[in-house]
């Protein structure tokens, strides 16, 4: 089982959003089950759990874990293909975020539309390196830092910045014959807190 994977393609989306099959993805990521174990557990009839594992199962969400005789029954075991996923903006290929319309560093809706498209080209380079069966080279940094002051913040990214762009010019080789391009990708925004069920509206912006 993956431990993430993405959804592009829009039916399985919608498949995956309905909620009582959503809940039986949930529960196959804890482990393979049948319908009637499933039954049981979501409070569903088993055939109407059949029919939505088979919708499951037509857009790779699930798959076939194992069979085992029970009587004169097969009994199917499923297993989600993921521990989680994620729905690429390619599912909503015309209206998805595209962050080249406008550019603007202080925009918070402009660092969402950043992340779509990470999501959807990171989740397409994951399928294609799949069927290739290669290894996706990549790599990703995750902190979090407590600054004293607005001000305090503002020379932080003034100093990422120039450290960043320093390293771009440093590496950069666009003439380099073979070489690849490669995309950076540098984030700041105030931490979620579970205990903070909504932020501020000066944070926001």
């Amino acid at each position: 089982m993956l431990d993430v994977t993405v959804i592009e393609d829009p039916e399985a989306a919608a498949v995956s959003l309905d909620p009582i099959r959503a809940r039986l993805l949930a529960e196959l990521a804890a482990g393979p089950a049948s319908a009637a174990m499933l039954a049981g557990q979501v409070g569903l009839p088993r055939q109407k759990v059949n029919y939505h594992l088979k919708a499951l199962e037509r857009h790779g969400l699930v798959e076939l874990a194992d069979e085992r005789r029970k009587g004169n029954v097969t009994e199917r075991l499923m297993r989600a293909t993921a521990a989680s996923y994620v729905i690429s903006p390619l599912a909503l290929a015309a209206v998805q975020p595209d962050p080249d319309r406008f550019r603007d560093q202080l925009s918070a809706r402009w660092l969402l539309a950043l992340g779509a498209r990470l999501v959807r080209d990171v989740g397409s380079l994951i399928t294609g390196a799949t069927k290739a069966r290669q290894r996706l080279a990549t790599f990703a940094l995750d902190g979090e830092v407590r600054f004293a002051s607005a001000a305090e913040r503002a020379a932080f990214v003034q100093e990422l910045t120039a450290g960043v762009t320093a390293l771009i010019r440093k590496y950069d080789a666009p003439d380099a014959e073979g070489g690849r391009d490669h995309r950076i990708v540098v984030a700041v925004h105030p931490t979620l807190k579970d205990a903070e069920p909504s932020l501020k509206q000066t944070e926001l912006e």
